[in-house]
């Protein structure tokens, strides 16, 4: 539930490992976390191009490739940097606050 600025809680920080995607849900919507140079990403884990969890995909460069058909999504911008697909992702601002991890809601 989303408190009264639309943040809601999805992890612990415990359960983001560097350089890892953690998969979690925004109320209905599937949302991929990853920590990256320690700081903590939430992208939208549902590929653009075909229904396949990025969170299942290999991460290299800052980027995430689809386990599907190899599209590639920018972590940080959520930008769509190689194809088949070729829409960008949703990002979504987070904040750590003591051991906890929130996502806004995004408007």
């Amino acid at each position: 539930m989303a408190d009264s600025e639309g943040w809601v809680r999805v992890a612990a920080l415990a359960d983001l490992a560097s350089e890892a995607a953690f998969p979690s849900k925004l109320g209905n919507r599937p949302i991929a976390l990853y920590r990256l140079d320690g700081k903590i990403h939430a992208i939208d884990d549902v590929c653009t191009h075909a229904l396949a969890l990025l969170s299942q995909g290999f991460i290299e460069d800052g980027a995430v490739e689809c386990p599907l058909h190899g599209a590639r999504f920018d972590i940080a911008t959520g930008r769509c940097v190689s194809p088949p697909a070729s829409i960008d992702l949703r990002v979504y601002a987070v904040r750590v606050e003591d051991d906890d991890v929130y996502v806004r809601v995004a408007e």
